[in-house]
């Protein structure tokens, strides 16, 4: 009787150190992942990694990773205009069966899942600042951008007609959809000039929006997208992403 508990003790006991080892070793290697997914990205700040999933010992000992989990608090994503950036919030991705080298040089997910943020601020950018003409005597231009309720965006356009004496901001509503690698967003209806309707292909220049994102960490790529109140909210999802190598 006595021998068996000793046996359960050292039992106990190892069980406790294996477990001690293998977060020690989950937190180097979340370290390590961080380091490397943010020299290959070319990223200004440190990601947030997680490997998720236990033991984590016997998932290196067979070379692929249940699920990791990424996180990017600011993410300079190319638009395809020039030299162009648009900044990307809290970009966060659940990679599912990551295998790496064996020497941790390279690793790349089966699959990817995500969300992101585009603040009104930078999709704001994409709209003209100047003043447009839209009709004789009459200029546009789009002010601001905000969340319309209902998974709409309301784009706050100025109009003004000096000869009528009207300066005025009206809220378009607008829808706003994923197409390939942009963010559009439509009017669903026109403003009008003391009841007049403009010339919708040239308001649709100043109130219609397209903003090209690309070069998405590890070759993900843009999947939905729908209003918010601090922002438009993108999910993200992609095969064979590439963490690193």
């Amino acid at each position: 009787m006595r021998a068996l508990r000793v046996l359960l003790i050292v039992v106990v006991i190892l069980g406790i150190l294996f477990v001690i080892v293998d977060r020690v070793a989950v937190h180097f290697a979340e370290g390590e992942a961080a380091d490397k997914l943010k020299a290959t990205q070319n990223l200004a700040d440190t990601p947030d990694v997680s490997i998720n999933g236990f033991p984590f010992l016997t998932q290196v000992a067979g070379g692929s990773l249940d699920d990791v989990e990424v996180g990017i608090k600011d993410y300079e994503a190319a638009t395809g205009n020039g030299n162009q950036q648009i900044r990307i919030d809290d970009l966060k991705a659940d990679m599912k069966d990551v295998e790496f080298s064996g020497d941790y040089s390279s690793a790349t997910a089966s699959t990817a899942t995500g969300t992101a943020t585009i603040a009104y601020d930078e999709l704001l950018k994409t709209a003209k600042p100047e003043p447009t003409q839209v009709a004789p005597g009459v200029t546009a231009r789009v002010v601001g951008l905000s969340d319309g309720g209902n998974g709409k965006i309301k784009v706050a356009v100025d109009l003004k007609v000096p000869a009528l004496n009207i300066d005025k901001t009206v809220p378009v509503l607008s829808t706003v959809t994923v197409e390939g690698d942009q963010v559009k967003v439509h009017a669903d209806n026109l403003p009008a000039v003391g009841g007049v309707a403009l010339a919708e292909n040239r308001v649709r220049e100043i109130t219609d929006i397209q903003q090209g994102i690309d070069r998405l960490p590890g070759g993900i790529k843009l999947d939905s997208v729908q209003a918010a109140q601090n922002g438009v909210e993108i999910t993200v999802k992609g095969s064979n992403v590439k963490l690193a190598g």
